[in-house]
This record gives structure tokens, C-alpha cells and sequence, in this order.
């Protein structure tokens, strides 16, 4: 197929939205690709070919549902929007490895779909252009559930992607970083021009790879409550780590038996979070559970 042919491009996008009279809903932060060398670009970070699986969330028209289907052995893509099921039904009928179901991500049982739509044992990637408004949700879900997924490579918010992905003792680095880094290995691999999407989004977008690990960096006693205390030594990134935890730990705790806690462990109670790294956090996070027991 030539170039011209494929969905990502303006004239093609312009002609399938015109012929549905689609238009954008805000709501649902849609942008659609429409530059198909991007999209090669994004896939060759994936580590997808004809033995993989593809998991798409939000196809839009199917620009990059396309470029999926032509890499990979088959793809299911997840879309919330009924307006577009036809339009998808149009624009993919070339390919008969694709299959889109009408549902929300954040509602689906995604395991039973693997089981049911992939073969054992076959690498599934997820590739995704996901809505900035949802980004963190859709990609925790899916981390947390613990699916036998390979990698996920997503498009969001560079501020975001760069937040996933950063190092202790910047300002990038927060809860979201830990949470992200526990399950899976960050790196931002590129980043993606405004002008390459339709509408033009009002910020920067990159693409993130997470790599899943096969076990968290850190050992973690129980990590329904690991994170709630990474987020509060966030909770105020201005705040030491004592006052924080004081914060957090209120009518259990006082300020000094928190100190004491901190000083058994070695870790300056003067800190702020950003300054942790994850074996502290796991560190500091086991030491309480324990003594919450």
C-alpha cells in the first residue's frame, strides 16, 4: 500500500472525518496521528513483530491500529467511543488480524481477553495513544492487575513521561515515579511534535516505554501499604519527611516517635521525599508496617 493510503496521513484523516461528519469531543481528549513515519517510529520501539500481540487503547480512526497490524501477528484494540465503531469497521477492513472491542478499559477484564484472543505463551505488547486525562489511571490498572504483558509503549504528556522516568533528587520525581518504576523499567525513547496531530494538542508529547519486571527492585511487605506512604512523603513536597509522615501517621504517632522510627533506620528525618530512593521508601515503608501489626 502506498503511503498516501494510510489513515495517518491529513488528507486521508480529513476525508474519513468528513465523510462521518466526526467531530471531535473534548471529553475524551481525542488527537488523532497523522503522520505515518512517527507511528513506524513509535512501533520500532516496541520490540513488536509477526510473532507479537498488539493491545491498542483508544484506536480513534485507526492510524495506528493500522501500522500495528501490519507488524504484528494480531491486534485487539479497546474503543470507548460507539461513534467510531463504524468508522474503524471502514477504514481497517484490509486487515483480518484486528479486532476492536466496544468497551471501557478502566471496566475490562483485560486477562480474559488475553487468554481468549492471543496464543499461550505469545509476547503481547500494549501501544497506546492514551487521553492525558486518564493516562495514570489506564497505566496503573494495567501494571497493577499484573497482566502477561511484555512492554507498554504510550504516547502521553512529556511533563508526565518525564515524570514516570526520572531519577531521585529532581523535580520530576514524585509518587507516580515509584509507582510507575516498581513494576516496570521507565525510559522515555522519543518525543512527538504538536504538529503531527489533528486537532494540535495544547502540549508536548513523548513516547514512554515500561518494560515489565519480572520482579519489583525492592521487597515490599504489603504494597496497599507501600504506596500510600510514598504519597505522603509527597503529600507536600516542601515539607521534610518528618512532617510529612506526621501528617500522614496522626493520632497513631506523635512527631517524636516518628524521629525515632526514622533515626532506627538511618534515614534524616530533614529530608524531603524526592530525596528517597526506592529501597528507602521500601525501607521506611516495611519498618511501619511491622509495627502496625
Amino acid at each position: 500500500m502506498s503511503t498516501n493510503k494510510y489513515i495517518a496521513t491529513p488528507i486521508r484523516t480529513k476525508e474519513i472525518l468528513k465523510k462521518y461528519h466526526f467531530t471531535f469531543k473534548k471529553s475524551l481528549g481525542q488527537n488523532f496521528l497523522v503522520d505515518v513515519n512517527i507511528l513506524n517510529n513509535i512501533i520500532s520501539h516496541t520490540g513488536i513483530d509477526k510473532e507479537a500481540g498488539a493491545i491498542e487503547v483508544g484506536p480513534g480512526i485507526g492510524a495506528l491500529t493500522e501500522q500495528l497490524a501490519i507488524h504484528a501477528d494480531k491486534v485487539v484494540a479497546y474503543e470507548i467511543d460507539q461513534r467510531l465503531l463504524p468508522i474503524l469497521e471502514d477504514t481497517l477492513q484490509d486487515y483480518d488480524n484486528v479486532h476492536v472491542i466496544h468497551e471501557d478499559i478502566l471496566k475490562a477484564d483485560v486477562q480474559e481477553m488475553i487468554n481468549k484472543q492471543f496464543k499461550a505463551e505469545q509476547p503481547v505488547h500494549i501501544v497506546a495513544n492514551l487521553p492525558y486525562y486518564i493516562t495514570t489511571p489506564i497505566l496503573m490498572k494495567l501494571l497493577r492487575e499484573n497482566l502477561p504483558i511484555s512492554s507498554l509503549t504510550v504516547m502521553i504528556q512529556k511533563e508526565v513521561a518525564e515524570r514516570m522516568a526520572a531519577k531521585p533528587n529532581s523535580k520530576s520525581y514524585g509518587s507516580l515515579t515509584i509507582a510507575i518504576q516498581y513494576y516496570t523499567d521507565a525510559e522515555v525513547v522519543m518525543h512527538v511534535p504538536k504538529s503531527v496531530f489533528m486537532p494540535q494538542p495544547n502540549v508536548d508529547s513523548s513516547i514512554l516505554k515500561l518494560t515489565r519486571r519480572k520482579n519489583p527492585p525492592v521487597h515490599v511487605e504489603d504494597e496497599d501499604y507501600f504506596f500510600p506512604i510514598v504519597q505522603a512523603c509527597f503529600a507536600q513536597r516542601r515539607k521534610t519527611l518528618r512532617n510529612n509522615l506526621t501528617s500522614h501517621f496522626k493520632g497513631i504517632y506523635d512527631k517524636e516517635e516518628i524521629t525515632t522510627i526514622l533515626d532506627e533506620i538511618n534515614i534524616d528525618g530533614t529530608r524531603r521525599g524526592e530525596s528517597l530512593t526506592m529501597e528507602e521508601f521500601a525501607t521506611l515503608a516495611n519498618t511501619f508496617y511491622k509495627r502496625s501489626k
